[in-house]
C-alpha cells in the first residue's frame, strides 16, 4: 500500500500510517504532475492547495480513499470519487476548540480594544483613558447556531458570567436549557435581547444575509457582533453603515465574502470600531495537528479493511446495502432536501414510508439519504454516516415504515415532516425503469424531475397567472427548462400550484417580484443538489 501526501500537513500523519502503508509527502503539485502521480497510490491526503479533480481520480486507478486535512471538501469532485468508487473523508471535529476559541478571542478583544490600543503603545504613545473598554460579565450574548462549535462557545461564555440565549430552529429547547442558555424560539424575539451576536451557521439559501440592514436596526443600539463562521452571512455593506452610525458599537470579523482579496470588501478602510483577521478561526497548531491525526486514522482504518467514520460519500456504506435500492438514493436526498425548505417551525419528527417493491427490501440506506437531504441545507459537513447521529443528537423522531398498499409505481417513497408549527409530506417514485420523480407534494400530484433550481408557485386558478409568472422569470434573465401545473387531488379548492425548472437561482429580487403578483400565494425557490 501507497499514501501520497501533499499540501503542508503535519508530519504525525505519516507516522499513523507507518506499517500499514509506504508514505510519501511531496509539495504541492499541479494537475497534470498529480495525474501522472497518483496511478501508484492507493490513497491521496490533501489539504486545501490541492484540487482533486475528475481528471485526478480516474488516473488514480489505484485510489481507494481521498482524505482532506480539514472540514471543507469544495477542493475534491465528490462525485467523480463516488463514481470511480473512491471513498471521501474529512475531519469535521478537528478545529472544534480552534473556532470556538478564535470566537472568545475576538470578543474579548474587540471589548478591551486590544488591537488599536497594542497599535498605538507599540508607536510609543500611553493612551489608557483612549481605549477604556467594557466587561463582558454580566451581558447577553446571543449565538446563532448550536452545533459543535456553537455550543462550545456558549459553555465559554457561561463560565465567564455572561449570560446566553441560542436561536436555532434545528435543536431543541430542552438541549440548550440543559447547558443553563435560554431558547429563543425565533429571530423576532433575539435581536432585541443581545449584548453580543456571534454566528456559528454554514452559508445557506437561508443564512445569506442574515444580518442586514433590517436586522440590524432591531437590534440594541451598540450591539456587539462576531463572525468567525463564514463569509455572506453578513452583509458587509449594511454592517460598515451601522458601525459608522453607532447602532453597531464595534464588530470582529474572521471572515469576508471576498475572501481572499479582502480589498474588495466594503469593511475595507471601516472607519468604525472594528477587529479583522483574515480567516484564523482553524489556525492553531493543535487544530492542524487534530485534523491531519483524524484523516490519517480513517485512511488507515479503511486500507486495513475497515470503514471510515467521517465519509462524504457513499462507498463508505456496504456496497451488498445499496445495491439493489442504489436508484432511488439520489431521490430520496432530494426529497429529504424539498421537504425541509417548505416547511416552517423546528424539526420534530421524520416519517418515512416505503412501497411498491422497496417493502421488500433493507432500506436504511434511503433513510440515511433522506436525513442528509434534510440536514444538508443548515448543518455543515452532513454526510451519509453522520446525518443519522446528527438527527439522535438533536432529539429528532425518525420513523420508517413499509407499506403493503397496492402502489401504482414500482417503488415509492414518501417523507412527512413534522414541526412545532406544520407538517409537509412529499412522495417520489420510479415511475419506469431509471425514471425517479417528484409525484406528490402535500395534496398535490404531479410527475416532475427533481433539478437543481426549481420554483413552487402557489396561485389562484384564473386566466394569465401562468403567463404573469413566466414574465417576471424572463425578464429577470433566468430561463425555464420545464413547468408542469398540479391541482389538488379533490380538486376542491381553487388554488393549484407550478411547478417550475429553471436553469440557474432565482434571487430574493425576482421572489419578490412573483409573491407580488396578485393571486400567487407564497412562492418559494428550492435549491436540490440534484
Amino acid at each position: 500500500m501507497k499514501v501520497l501526501i501533499t499540501d503542508k500537513i503535519n508530519e504525525a500523519a505519516g507516522k499513523i500510517l507507518e506499517g500499514t502503508a509506504q508514505v510519501d509527502f511531496i509539495p504541492t503539485l499541479s494537475e497534470d504532475e498529480l495525474c501522472k502521480k497518483i496511478v501508484d497510490y492507493d490513497a491521496l491526503m490533501v489539504r486545501s492547495q490541492t484540487k482533486v479533480t475528475k481528471k485526478i481520480l480516474e488516473a488514480g486507478k489505484k485510489l481507494k480513499i481521498v482524505g482532506r486535512a480539514g472540514v471543507g471538501v469544495d477542493n475534491v469532485d465528490i462525485e467523480s470519487a463516488t463514481q470511480n468508487g473512491i471513498i471521501v473523508v474529512n475531519s469535521p471535529d478537528g478545529n472544534t476548540n480552534a473556532a470556538a476559541e478564535h470566537t472568545i478571542a475576538m470578543m474579548l478583544a474587540m471589548s478591551r480594544n486590544i488591537p488599536i490600543a497594542a497599535a498605538s503603545t507599540k508607536e510609543g504613545n500611553w493612551e489608557r483613558s483612549k481605549f477604556t473598554g467594557v466587561e463582558v460579565f454580566g451581558k447577553t450574548l446571543g449565538i446563532i447556531g448550536f452545533g459543535k462549535i456553537g455550543s462550545h462557545v456558549a459553555n465559554v461564555a457561561l463560565a465567564l458570567g455572561m449570560k446566553v440565549i441560542v436561536s436555532d430552529p434545528y435543536t431543541t429547547k430542552e438541549a440548550v436549557e440543559k447547558i443553563g442558555a435560554k431558547y429563543a424560539s425565533s429571530l423576532d424575539e433575539f435581536w432585541g435581547q443581545c449584548d453580543y451576536i456571534t454566528i456559528h451557521t454554514p452559508k445557506t439559501k437561508e443564512t445569506t444575509y442574515l444580518i442586514n440592514k433590517n436586522t440590524l436596526n432591531r437590534m440594541k443600539k451598540g450591539v456587539r457582533i462576531i463572525n468567525c463562521a463564514r463569509g455572506g452571512i453578513i452583509d458587509e455593506a449594511a454592517l460598515k453603515e451601522a458601525l459608522e452610525s453607532g447602532q453597531v458599537q464595534s464588530a470582529a470579523i474572521d471572515v469576508f465574502e471576498t475572501e481572499p482579496d479582502i480589498k474588495a470588501s466594503p469593511l475595507y478602510g471601516c472607519t468604525g470600531n472594528i477587529v479583522m483577521t483574515p480567516h484564523l478561526g482553524a489556525s492553531t497548531a493543535e487544530a492542524q495537528f487534530n485534523v491531519a491525526i483524524d484523516v490519517a486514522e480513517q485512511i488507515k482504518d479503511v486500507l486495513s479493511g475497515g470503514s471510515a467514520k467521517a465519509a462524504i460519500n457513499i462507498p463508505a456504506l456496504k456496497s451488498s446495502v445499496i445495491e439493489p435500492v442504489k436508484d432511488y438514493m439520489q431521490l430520496a436526498q432530494n426529497l429529504g432536501e424539498l421537504v425541509q425548505q417548505i416547511s416552517k417551525g423546528n424539526l420534530k419528527n421524520i416519517n418515512i414510508t416505503v412501497n411498491g417493491n422497496l417493502s421488500e427490501l433493507n432500506v436504511a440506506p434511503l433513510e440515511v439519504a433522506v436525513q442528509k437531504g434534510i440536514f444538508s441545507s443548515f448543518v455543515e459537513g452532513v454526510n451519509f454516516v453522520n446525518a443519522p447521529l446528527i438527527a439522535k443528537n438533536r432529539g429528532i423522531n425518525v420513523i420508517t415504515s413499509k407499506s403493503q398498499k397496492d402502489c401504482t409505481f414500482i417503488g415509492s417513497i414518501s417523507v412527512t415532516l413534522t414541526t412545532d408549527t406544520d407538517e409537509n409530506t412529499v412522495t417520489g417514485a420510479m415511475i419506469a425503469e431509471n425514471m425517479p420523480r417528484i409525484v406528490r407534494i402535500n395534496d398535490y400530484n404531479m410527475s416532475i424531475e427533481a433539478e437543481e433550481h426549481m420554483l413552487i408557485v402557489p396561485h389562484e386558478n384564473k386566466p394569465s397567472m401562468i403567463a404573469k409568472v413566466a414574465v417576471v422569470i424572463g425578464e429577470h434573465n433566468i430561463n425555464i427548462n420545464r413547468m408542469q401545473v398540479a391541482q389538488k387531488s379533490n380538486k376542491k379548492d381553487n388554488v393549484s400550484i407550478m411547478i417550475i425548472n429553471t436553469d440557474r437561482d432565482v434571487d430574493s429580487s425576482t421572489m419578490k417580484t412573483i409573491n407580488e403578483i396578485d393571486g400567487i400565494k407564497n412562492a418559494q425557490y428550492i435549491k436540490l443538489n440534484a
